[in-house]
């Protein structure tokens, strides 16, 4: 599998990023991985780097995007925060790695059973993570279903699921309404902000 280059970063458009991610996927599902000289591509990116993807995904330590997208050294700047939110210093990350850096592509990744949206459906609160539940609280009262109080929290993992897929369907829209810059960029046909989400049970991801 080659590293990126300048030349090949410039020359992949946004549905060829998506396309490159959903093959990763299913090369990992089926458990044959692309065969990569990893210490090799540090030598080759030492002097710079072109990542073709940027993805926002949560800190779970069974989603990681390298490993579930089955990319090398060099191929994706991974944003990575419990729950998988936007805030000025994730965006002005993902700003400098698509406008300045090229990639082509932001991804939300969220993933089912999630730990920051279970806290976020139980309301937990406790020091700094008080201030982090906040951020996924709206995607919570953004769910109608169940209306019934008492299925409402992480108990209910169908629950848990629906949140965690509305969380990305709103991260995305914060993204284009708070990034002025990649809002453009996506008009503009640079880039694609698309929502995704990682069933830890099959290691699949979903695009929508």
């Amino acid at each position: 599998m080659i590293t990126q280059t300048k030349e090949t970063q410039a020359k992949m458009t946004p549905d060829a990023a998506i396309a490159a991610l959903k093959n990763g996927n299913q090369r990992f599902v089926a458990n044959d991985m692309a065969v990569r000289d990893l210490p090799n591509q540090v030598k080759q990116t030492s002097s710079g780097q072109y990542p073709f993807a940027t993805v926002l995904h949560c800190i779970d330590s069974r989603v990681s995007a390298e490993l579930l997208f089955d990319q090398g050294i060099g191929d994706v700047f991974s944003v990575r925060v419990a729950g998988n939110f936007v805030n000025k210093d994730i965006l002005g990350s993902m700003e400098f790695a698509c406008k300045l850096a090229g990639t082509k592509v932001v991804v939300v990744l969220g993933h089912t059973s999630c730990g920051a949206v279970k806290g976020a459906c139980d309301h937990a609160r406790l020091g700094n993570l008080t201030h982090l539940i906040k951020n996924i609280e709206p995607a919570v009262d953004a769910v109608s279903e169940p209306a019934d109080e008492n299925k409402r929290n992480s108990g209910n993992i169908e629950f848990v699921d629906a949140v965690a897929k509305k969380n990305v369907e709103m991260t995305v829209d914060n993204i284009r309404k708070q990034s002025e810059v990649l809002k453009e960029m996506e008009d503009n046909g640079e880039i694609k902000i698309v929502g995704a989400m990682y069933d830890i049970s099959d290691g699949r991801v979903t695009f929508y």
